[in-house]
């Protein structure tokens, strides 16, 4: 048992607590606030009123499967090959000595979504974990899968249509990803008509019908089709991110919008719609043409609008780097109240697991850093990190 006790606390959920303590075991928060009795077995860690907040969270990643620190041997997180391929397991390629995973406790980021790239329209399955410096990536998942990813726009009509294959447009991709729904739908419908008749053949003392094959592909999307995972979608160009929200609602799934560069030309609609956005990269990126307008007034904007919001890297921001991500937000406009939302409790609930992370509470993975000044500050440095109330190493 462990206690942080003289911290100024600043959760989400909880707000601003001077001079308060924390009580955490080796995974769970046990109790939080002023005037918290400290078991008497408990090792005291007094950080003389420095500031302590749950850990960031990166909802949308690639780090482990590239990132460009090892050049070509670490790009592992794109299978170029076929446009359709949801049976690809971002895990399976997942590199625990990925040299940038090092930056991830300095950022003090705990958490972090990551998984395959956008080349193609149905990329693969993403996953949850965090750098508790760990070789076995299984004892750093958190959530697996977190998603499905599928992209919009240049990317998938880049990687094929130069090849002058299918998608070579926009309608390419939307009938690309509305042909594999079908397809699953399909698949659902076969499974269920299969067990219906073995059902009844079971009841009537008749044989058993022949079993359907089993299509890992399908398995995937059926996932999808049964709300049991989201769509990751990425897209750019506020007409992409349309065409998202169209084949969500045509076929009654759960999509969160991975980047919504132009979000802000459509911030009504899109809090109207009720889809999350996980908005960058925004720093330290070389544009291309669907990306002109990035920038840190569409979380702003989007904020305001009623849009739940997170902000991500993308594995293009340094993850050492991540305060800057919400610094900025301030600075273009939003409170730092929600800026840290953004950073800790939205990323939480869209990944579906603001029961376990997110904020300070009872009951919550002991996800803990320590600043030495406020995060959002410039000159403030992570001082130390508590993943499931275990101290890492963040050298």
């Amino acid at each position: 048992m462990k206690a942080i006790t003289n911290a100024t606390i600043l959760c989400p959920v909880l707000g601003l607590i001077k001079d308060g303590t924390i009580v955490f075991d080796e995974k769970k928060i046990h109790d939080i606030g002023q005037g918290i009795k400290i078991p008497p077995d408990a090792e005291t860690i007094d950080v003389g009123g420095k500031y302590v907040l749950p850990g960031f969270i990166d909802a949308h990643a690639h780090q482990g499967l590239f990132d460009g620190s090892i050049g070509n041997a670490g790009m592992d997180g794109n299978e170029a090959t076929n446009p359709v391929t949801p049976e690809l397991r971002g895990i399976d390629s997942f590199n625990p000595d990925e040299p940038s995973l090092k930056d991830i406790l300095k950022g003090g980021v705990t958490c972090v979504n990551t998984g395959p790239g956008s080349a193609n329209v149905v990329g693969g399955q993403a996953f949850v974990f965090k750098p508790n410096g760990s070789t076995v990536v299984d004892q750093m998942v958190v959530l697996a899968p977190s998603g499905l990813k599928v992209a919009f726009g240049e990317n998938p009509k880049r990687v094929y249509g130069t090849d002058k294959k299918t998608p070579s447009t926009r309608m390419g991709v939307a009938s690309i990803l509305r042909k594999t729904l079908i397809e699953a739908q399909d698949y659902l419908e076969e499974w269920r008509a299969y067990g219906a008749k073995a059902r009844k053949a079971k009841g009537e003392g008749d044989p058993a019908p022949q079993r359907p094959k089993t299509n890992i592909a399908m398995e995937v999307v059926a996932k999808v089709l049964k709300k049991e995972i989201p769509l990751h979608a990425h897209a750019h160009r506020a007409d992409d991110i349309s065409t998202v929200i169209r084949i969500a609602e045509e076929f009654g799934i759960r999509v969160v919008l991975i980047h919504c560069t132009e979000g802000h030309k459509i911030a009504d609609y899109l809090a109207e719609k009720g889809f999350p956005a996980v908005i960058g990269p925004t720093i330290h990126w070389t544009s291309k043409p669907e990306t002109v307008e990035k920038g840190f007034d569409t979380p702003v904007i989007l904020n305001k609008a009623g849009v739940k919001v997170a902000l991500q890297t993308d594995s293009i921001t340094p993850m050492n780097h991540f305060p800057l991500l919400p610094m900025y937000s301030i600075k273009h406009g939003m409170s730092r109240e929600d800026a840290l939302k953004c950073v800790t409790l939205y990323p939480a609930e869209i990944l579906g697991l603001e029961k376990e992370i997110g904020s300070l509470e009872k009951g919550k993975d002991a996800d803990i850093v320590v600043w030495s000044g406020h995060p959002f500050e410039f000159y403030s440095n992570v001082e130390q990190v508590f993943i499931d109330g275990i101290e890492m190493d963040i050298e």
